[in-house]
């Protein structure tokens, strides 16, 4: 694996804990750090696809910009369109006053991200933890 495809890999799975322990969280728990995290995690395990594929991405952080040039690689990955429509909203919505997620919002984001998070990891031939 190249080694910037492993440190994709590992801000991803960075992101993804944040997530899953905001999610978990008692007192005080920040939906809208769920929702964020979970894009962030998708976001960049897209992008470790597209280097260990040798496909340049630049600086963005849409994810239906990356999931196009990712389906040429990959078109099955076509009928993840809505999913990754819905997590590409939260880079962005819920960091601004005006939208807030809630508990629903955040267990749908993450959610979809560990469905998403499978397929990345099982396309890298990396373990289902």
């Amino acid at each position: 694996m190249n080694p910037l495809t492993a440190e994709w890999i590992e801000k991803a799975e960075n992101d993804f804990a944040t997530a899953a322990r905001e999610m978990r969280v008692r007192k005080r728990p920040n939906y809208d750090a769920v929702c964020f995290h979970s894009q962030q995690c998708v976001e960049k395990y897209l992008k470790a696809i597209l280097q260990e594929n040798d496909i340049a991405f630049g600086k963005t952080h849409n994810l239906v910009i990356l999931f196009e040039l990712l389906l040429p690689l990959e078109p099955f990955w076509e009928g993840m369109r809505p999913q990754l429509q819905i997590l590409n909203g939260y880079a962005v919505e819920v960091r601004y006053p005006g939208e807030s997620a809630d508990k629903t919002t955040g267990k749908d984001a993450l959610k979809l991200c560990r469905m998403i998070r499978a397929q990345a990891r099982s396309l890298l031939a990396l373990p289902n933890p």
